[in-house]
């Protein structure tokens, strides 16, 4: 597999623009634009949804478009490595975007729900392929020096659909025309394979061997769980559904230590490896992210905010990523490695800052208005300003042939651990009231949302602690042999 690792190596205090220059160029606009392909689609989809089901029914199975979607991203994310390994980065991208033009092209026709569900698990499975394969590319197309400034790109490539999507879509919603949203995906989808099957590497690595089928069905399994019994409201339905989820869990456990075929690079369930840390850092900052999810309604119920507004505030999570990742994708070195330990801390004061300024009603809004933006977007900065070390350490921990392994489970951890921290955010705000549709509800699910979500990144400073002391290890060492 072409590894640019190995040519000429660029200056280490390499700037952005190599990052637009010469070759670097179209390799950048490649991977941002598959990126910006799954991200847009999320959000304009998202605000389109309503206008969906009053033109060809099916209310009922209104979330099952996200559910479907996120079950779909996790497996395409899952096999992006392998169809990385037989087709090569350009060929990989190309099968990615034929995918997910497939899957827009069927909800632009649907008649039905049933048709629409299907063309968002197309979407979902080949938006999947898209966002991971970017990982794992990364590391075939850019040295080192530029790894971290590429992941940071991406995440600024997320933060701006985050802008863009809610408003594109809107327009779309205005004027009745949902079906033109999905159309409009595919001119952009048509440009993307063209570019990828131009600029990437077609070098494959010949991957072979059998699929972890078993891990991949228990791995839909918990996620498909988990959403059933994060939309009910009786608790024993919800613990009920949390205990299958567990048990599935433990089973995709077992199957994945003693199967041939794995899920998982070698290590990344030993909690003895610095993979496992990583992987949990990862995973613990994606769960404290999800009580977002609220915000906009949280802030419409308790403080009259307007639609836009909220769901604006709420995009200040997504900002901060943006803005976290731009502030140190540049950093090398040990002050680029602390950024792991450092970052939860930021989730952890962020989620504790909204816990306490999201219940106060009686101030009135422009009192909580400074400190509870500071503390949405600290949540979003303190993973953006980790995540490009963060990725970069995973590189570096890889297994020895399983270095597009590792790059894809990245996404793989990512989308889980959101599923996960969505399911579990339902079951807290219903078991907390706000089903009771209530001031008092609404506050005391804002109390505990955000509050017991604040464990999340908490334990994460515990495996960021141990991940960043693990890699500082490894560095030491390989400058001793070198």
């Amino acid at each position: 597999m072409l590894d640019k690792t190995k040519d000429a190596p660029v200056a280490a205090d390499a700037g952005w623009i190599t990052l637009f220059s010469g070759g670097n160029a179209i390799h950048s606009l490649v991977l941002s634009g598959g990126v910006a392909l799954h991200a847009l689609n999320i959000y304009i989809v998202t605000t389109v949804m309503p206008s969906v089901v009053r033109d060809i029914g099916g209310l009922d199975y209104y979330a099952w478009s996200t559910t479907l979607f996120v079950a779909a991203s996790i497996l395409g994310a899952a096999l992006s490595a392998r169809l990385l390994g037989r087709a090569g980065a350009g060929g990989a991208y190309a099968v990615g975007a034929l995918i997910f033009g497939i899957g827009s092209l069927t909800c632009a026709v649907a008649p039905n729900m049933a048709l629409l569900l299907a063309g968002r698990a197309i979407q979902g499975l080949g938006g999947g392929l898209l966002y991971a394969l970017a990982y794992g590319v990364i590391r075939m197309v850019f040295p080192a020096t530029l790894w971290a400034r590429a992941i940071g790109l991406i995440s600024a490539t997320w933060g701006t659909a985050t802008l863009i999507g809610p408003a594109v879509g809107g327009v779309f919603a205005e004027y009745g025309a949902w079906r033109t949203a999905f159309w409009s995906l595919m001119p952009l989808t048509t440009l993307l394979a063209v570019l990828a099957l131009s600029a990437l590497p077609r070098t494959t690595s010949g991957t072979r061997g059998p699929l972890p089928l078993t891990q991949l069905t228990l791995l839909i399994g918990i996620v498909l769980v988990l959403s059933v019994s994060g939309t009910r409201t009786a608790i024993g339905e919800q613990i009920a559904g949390a205990g299958a989820a567990l048990v599935l869990f433990a089973m995709l456990v077992a199957s994945e230590r003693r199967a041939a075929a794995r899920l998982l690079p070698k290590g990344a369930l030993d909690p003895r490896t610095t993979l496992a840390a990583l992987y949990a850092t990862i995973a613990f900052a994606m769960i404290g992210m999800q009580p977002e999810i609220y915000v906009p309604y949280l802030l419409q119920e308790l403080h009259g905010r307007s639609p836009l507004v909220a769901g604006y505030i709420a995009a200040l999570m997504a900002l901060g990523w943006t803005a976290g990742s731009m502030t140190s994708a540049h950093w090398q070195g040990s002050r680029a490695r602390k950024t792991i330990a450092v970052g939860p801390v930021f989730g952890l004061a962020g989620l504790l800052t909204i816990a306490a300024s999201m219940p106060v009603i009686s101030a009135g809004f422009a009192v909580i208005a400074l400190p509870l933006c500071l503390g949405i977007a600290a949540v979003g900065f303190g993973i953006g300003l980790a995540w490009p070390h963060i990725v970069t350490a995973v590189y570096g921990a890889a297994p020895a042939g399983e270095e597009e392994k590792a790059s894809a489970a990245i996404t793989t951890v990512q989308l889980f651990a959101a599923s996960l921290g969505a399911a579990l955010a339902g079951m807290t705000a219903n078991l907390a009231g706000i089903d009771e549709g209530t001031a008092q509800g609404d506050t005391s699910a804002a109390i505990w949302l955000f509050g017991l979500f604040a464990l999340a990144p908490a334990l994460g400073i515990i495996a960021a602690v141990r991940a960043g002391r693990e890699t500082a290890n490894r560095h030491m060492q390989n400058r001793e042999m070198n």
